[in-house]
């Protein structure tokens, strides 16, 4: 039968020759029951129609719709974790969008998933449809957030030789514990679990159990729905070692006995796969710095169950040689494309080296200026080029803080800064701070060009006002006000030089009546012209707590070009951490100075150097040193030094608590003064102290509580047993 007309009935909104458009016959086609059907199928399909029927009648095709209606407003009731704004971006509807059941509970069960991604397993979601006139409808979903479904236990099953702490400390998820407040390690996530099924595989496999497996892991839900209850079922295996270790070269001009040096894993040595993963990295970085990019390093693993063996063939193949044919930035809205840029080790035409890249994404990462950095690299125009994608996330850079903390030595103490860290999106530094605390009043203003004239140098300059008390030490006060004007350059990756000039004038004021003749001789105030520079050698992992590497500071002063100083000063400043164990670190450090005066001139009260508290543990500051014993005030000295040996270990607490032990032993001596006479005590002997103390890197600022005995000193010398000291900044 051949169709002649169709009709269309119940369409409101939707255009009578759209519908038709969807429709498998036209007019003048043959009419058959597969193509009403097939029509009937495409209506429904599209998500437009709450009911369709098409329906022949005669050589007429009638089809009689039912449109679905449109939303008008979607609404969030009883959310209060979660915002409207993050359910409304991830629901997929919107207001004058067309309204179908299925779109509705595929929101619900996204809103389900959302709330138990945030440990919200007893979250129920009821959508309340709300009918209103020219077929539009309000949606709302009436949400009942439930409590946090935390992680009640965790437990294991199979465990021989590693007990249940040891399993629960190398895993993510964390029993839930008071102390827990400031994370969600605690609260039960399927994403997390599936992520701790892989770190225990590590912690297996770094330690010999090259066979080891994960045969299940369970999450039991208690009847009341607050708690999960996590168990693991696991295969230890039997303990490995290595085999025969060997690499294989397949990169032309590259021979495999340049790479043997690279091979960490030792044949005999407990299996640890943690040493092949970093004998990979290291043969990558090796070749990269060859300019092969996508090298693959192939961990070739035979097992000799019977003698429990592992031996491994690290077979490199060669990759393509290839050049960065453009350095792509996206995400910067406020941040200039050129901030970004210059910390690039690569140039657009240079060859690819993936550990260039590594430090310039590090680089990147330490401006401060990014929440997230991302660095891709895809095929390029040709098979030997290379487009390297920059994406980042910005963070706000401008602070309006308020400090609190407080020392032994300063007593409760606060501070007011305003800093923006990336001004203009230029990447500058602009710092206004006001300190203050019972001993100590400090303003300061500073401003830096990181990349002055365009090339890496920063330069800035410092303007300060600083009132400190030292009536306790030395019964005086002290004011220094002056500016600097400074300039640092890289001389190496590693190595950075400083150059500085400070005009300061210092003024020694409200010197008590029964202080020491040698500071009422140096009441009054005094200008110094001072020019200085300052080598700096940095590789530590981490400014803050640093596992591994060395900071060496050298610097030198001299005044006397203009004002009333004429000096000369040097001090030198090493550090070495070496990680023994995991989280076991050990810190060698040294310190010293040393200031004579020319021209005549002696070294006055305001350049010499003061030793004790948090810089020589077990004495006070301004404890040690040339002392008037007859006022027992402090006269500092031209020379000192201090040697430091500390361990810090961890003391068994859960890792995210960030609370160290420390041990320490520290040596050294203050000695030297332009002065003699009745009273002046400067023996210049080795003092020495031993202790311990405890660091917690808490959520509100570090805290630390030392104890000290000194058991090398001199009578007069001021001794301070125990020592504290917090801040933080909100």
């Amino acid at each position: 039968m051949t169709l002649i007309d169709i009709v269309v009935r119940g369409n409101e909104r939707i255009e009578r020759a759209t519908i038709e458009n969807y429709l498998s016959v036209q007019p003048g086609d043959t009419l058959t029951d597969a193509k009403i059907d097939e029509s009937l199928k495409t209506l429904f399909a599209t998500g437009l129609f709450d009911d369709v029927r098409v329906e022949r009648d005669g050589q007429t095709l009638v089809v009689t719709v039912v449109e679905n209606p449109i939303i008008n407003r979607v609404a969030f009731e009883g959310n209060d974790r979660i915002t409207d704004d993050v359910l409304n971006q991830e629901i997929q509807l919107a207001p004058r969008t067309v309204f179908t059941r299925a779109r509705v509970q595929a929101a619900v069960t996204r809103i389900l998933d959302i709330y138990r991604s945030a440990g919200r397993f007893g979250a129920a979601v009821e959508p309340k449809i709300i009918e209103l006139d020219q077929n539009r409808v309000d949606l709302v979903f009436e949400i009942k957030e439930g409590p946090l479904t935390r992680v009640g236990g965790i437990s294991f099953i199979g465990n021989e030789n590693f007990s249940d702490s040891a399993l629960r400390g190398a895993i993510q998820t964390k029993e839930s514990a008071w102390y827990r407040f400031f994370t969600t390690d605690d609260t039960y996530d399927p994403d997390r679990l599936a992520y701790d099924q892989e770190l225990l595989r590590r912690y297996y496999t770094s330690r010999g159990y090259a066979q080891f497996e994960v045969r299940s892991a369970v999450a039991e839900l208690s009847p009341d729905g607050r708690n999960f209850f996590i168990t693991f079922t696991v295969d230890e295996g039997e303990l490995f070692q290595f085999g025969d270790i060997e690499v294989t070269s397949n990169v032309r001009d590259v021979q495999a006995e340049e790479l043997q040096a690279l091979l960490i894993p030792t044949a005999g040595d407990t299996y640890d796969s943690s040493e092949i993963e970093r004998t990979i990295d290291d043969l990558t970085d090796r070749l990269s710095v060859l300019g092969y990019a996508f090298t693959r390093v192939n961990p070739i693993q035979r097992v000799d169950e019977e003698n429990r063996t592992v031996s491994v063939n690290f077979a490199v193949d060669e990759g393509p040689r290839v050049y960065v044919e453009r350095i792509d930035v996206r995400g910067n809205v406020r941040t200039l494309d050129r901030v970004i840029r210059r910390e690039f080790r690569l140039a657009e035409g240079d060859a690819f080296n993936a550990d260039l890249l590594r430090r310039s994404e590090q680089r990147i990462r330490a401006l401060g200026f990014f929440d997230k950095v991302t660095i891709n690299t895809t095929q390029g125009s040709a098979p030997d080029k290379v487009v390297i994608a920059v994406d980042v996330v910005e963070r706000s850079t401008g602070e309006l803080s308020f400090g609190a903390g407080y020392s032994t030595s300063d007593g409760v103490l606060g501070d007011i800064r305003l800093r923006e860290r990336n001004l203009l999106g230029r990447g500058q530094d602009l710092d206004a701070q006001f300190t203050f605390s019972g001993r100590r009043q400090d303003i300061g203003l500073g401003f830096t060009e990181p990349y002055f004239m365009d090339r890496d140098l920063a330069v800035g300059f410092d303007l300060f006002s600083r009132e400190t008390d030292y009536q306790d030490e030395s019964s005086f006060d002290e004011r220094n006000i002056g500016g600097t004007i400074r300039a640092n350059y890289p001389l190496t990756e590693n190595w950075r030089h400083g150059v500085r000039y400070t005009l300061r004038n210092d003024k020694i004021f409200d010197v008590a009546e029964d202080s020491s003749p040698y500071i009422r001789d140096e009441e009054g105030d005094r200008t110094s012209s001072i020019i200085g520079q300052t080598f700096t050698y940095d590789t530590r992992d981490d400014r803050f707590l640093p596992n591994e590497g060395m900071l060496f500071r050298y610097d030198m002063d001299l005044a006397g070009l203009g004002g009333d100083n004429q000096w000369f000063k040097q001090e030198l400043r090493a550090d070495w951490y070496y990680s023994l164990l995991p989280d076991v670190v050990l810190n060698l450090g040294a310190s010293g100075g040393y200031i004579f005066g020319f021209g005549g001139e002696d070294v006055h009260l305001s350049d010499r150097f003061f030793i004790g508290g948090s810089g020589f543990r077990g004495f006070e500051f301004a404890g040690i040193g040339p002392r008037d014993v007859n006022f027992d005030d402090s006269l500092g000295g031209n020379l000192y030094y201090v040697g430091t040996a500390e361990m810090r270990f961890p003391l068994g607490l859960p890792n995210e608590l960030r609370i160290y032990g420390r041990g320490f032993a520290q040596a050294g001596t203050l000695t030297d003064i332009d002065a003699s006479g009745p009273g002046l005590e400067d023996s210049g002997s080795l003092r020495a102290s031993a202790g311990f103390g405890i660091s917690w890197i808490s959520p509100l600022g570090p805290l630390a509580v030392d104890f000290a005995l000194p058991f090398a000193k001199e009578d007069y010398d001021q001794t301070e047993e125990f020592r504290v000291s917090f801040g933080t900044r909100f």
